[in-house]
């Protein structure tokens, strides 16, 4: 079972598949990253990220440099 501090949780702009493939390899070699998600079909489609050391910022920064919109989920 995942402990849940170590899941992160935004609302992003990441509408579709395709911009969803694009960063998957990005979110895929993350070291830190253990699994990450998108909610398509949510209408925050929220980005859910398992790591045991990054912290909210760190995500914002690396999905933003992609050229996504990111923030924390409160």
């Amino acid at each position: 079972m995942e402990n849940l501090d170590h899941i992160l949780l935004f609302k992003t702009d990441i509408k579709t598949e395709d911009c969803k493939a694009k960063l998957q390899s990005v979110l895929d070699s993350h070291s830190a990253i253990a699994k990450w998600n998108v909610a398509l079909d949510d209408a925050d489609f929220v980005l859910r990220i398992v790591s045991e050391t990054l912290n909210h910022q760190q995500v914002i920064e690396l999905i933003n440099n992609h050229g996504h919109l990111c923030c924390e989920l409160t």
